[in-house]
Parts: C-alpha cells; structure tokens; sequence
C-alpha cells in the first residue's frame, strides 16, 4: 500500500514500489508548494485524467549531464544551420499544449488541463521554462521542465517537423551548462533520450547529487528570452 497524502510530507523514496516502478504516494495537490517540495526530493506527479495525483520516483533514474549531450554529425549540420530559430520562455503554454496533443497513434497524453495549469503557474513564478523551436514564426517543437537551482527537470517535449525537439534539447543542454548546472533528470528512460547522451543511474546516486544541486530554498530563475539560430556546433566524440 502506498500512503495518501493531505500534507505535502512525502515519505522516504525506498519506500516506493518496485512495481509499478516507483510509485510512492497519492494524493495531494498540484500547487507551487506541493510541486517545489516533491521535485526537490527527485518526485513527480504522473497520472492520468479522472485518477487520483500519483507521486513517483523511479529506480533507476534516466539523466543527462548537461556538458555531455550527444551531438551526432547530422545533428551538429542542423544546429548550424539557419532551419531552427530557437527562443526561451516565449510561449510555454503553446509548448504544453503541444507536448499534450494526442500522438501520431490517436491516444493523448498524461498532460492534462489541470496540469497545464498548475505548471503554467510555476512558470509565472520562474520555477518552469520551455525551450522552443521557430520555422518561419511557426512553432514546431519544443521542451519544458522546472528548474531549481543547478538541477533541471525535464518534463516532455514534442516535434511537429523533423529534429525539432534534438534542437531543442542540445541547446538547453548547452544554455544550462553556461550556468553551471550539473544535471538533466529525464524521469524515464527512453531511446531517444538515451541516443542523446542519457544514461540510468540508481535512484539513490540521483538523491545524492539532488542534495548537491539544490539548496533548502530554490530561488525562482528568469531566464533571457533570447533568439539563437546557427551557432558554432560540432559533433560529439565518438
């Protein structure tokens, strides 16, 4: 059984199952003080629509260090290039919503309204951010996540055209690494992630280096809207 939640005082993470993995606790809300208290301690809410808040972290953790995103030779020819005009923090709805849309295989997502809304808040308060690709003043990809001191949370991302959300993830790779930010939790593990660099890690290594990264009380970050296209990239080392 797992505990439900009327404070936000989240159990110790070993007490979350092992299946489904990393269930932890239920119930709760969805608000700055709930979200900030369980991202800090490496928990995140996932569930779907007419279900109750769900809490979870996963072991093992997929992440990515910042300094060592997977550049491939074709991707470093795309960032180059003038195709992508990437922005921060222009339109983070529009990137919600479409990170909520349904998927090529008709089904939605487990974005839903009451989501959008609470991730919408952290980001007026400049705990949340989003990294978005521009054609012709078009958005056609993009990422966002919640940022607490030198950790970023990634929380999903999507690709209208081709190579949209790579683009949009090497450059917050390499935005966060400028600043000194020592890691990337990608929450699950996928291939696409893994094909860019993310490895697995135990969640007991991930608690550890949350420690590190976070202090007791993380200031809100006001990230530049700025504009890149063709920046100097080269291909990752093999």
């Amino acid at each position: 059984m797992i505990p439900w939640l009327e404070a936000p005082d989240f159990p110790p993470l070993t007490r979350a199952l092992a299946e489904p993995n990393g269930l932890l606790a239920a119930g709760g809300q969805l608000t700055p003080a709930w979200l900030l208290a369980a991202y800090r301690r490496g928990i995140f809410p996932w569930f779907s629509e007419g279900e109750p808040i769900m809490w979870w972290s996963p072991d093992p953790r997929m992440v990515l260090l910042p300094s060592q995103v997977r550049i491939t030779r074709s991707l470093a020819k795309t960032l180059r290039s003038d195709r992508f005009e990437v922005r921060f923090d222009t339109v983070f709805a529009q990137v919600m919503a479409g990170c909520a849309a349904p998927r090529a295989d008709g089904h939605g997502t487990w974005i839903t309204a009451h989501m959008q809304a609470a991730y919408l808040r952290l980001h007026e308060l400049g705990y949340a951010h989003s990294v978005e690709c521009f054609i012709d003043n078009e958005l056609v990809g993009g990422l966002y996540g919640i940022a607490l001191d030198k950790a970023f949370f990634g929380e999903s991302m999507f690709s209208r055209v081709s190579d949209a959300s790579k683009v949009a993830l090497a450059h917050l790779a390499r935005f966060l690494d400028q600043r000194g930010v020592g890691l990337i939790d990608c929450q699950m593990t996928t291939s696409h992630l893994s094909n860019m660099g993310g490895v697995e890690i135990p969640r007991a290594a991930f608690s550890q280096a949350l420690s590190q990264l976070i202090g007791p009380a993380p200031e809100p970050q006001h990230w530049p809207k700025q504009s890149e296209t063709g920046q100097t990239w080269t291909r990752t080392p093999e």
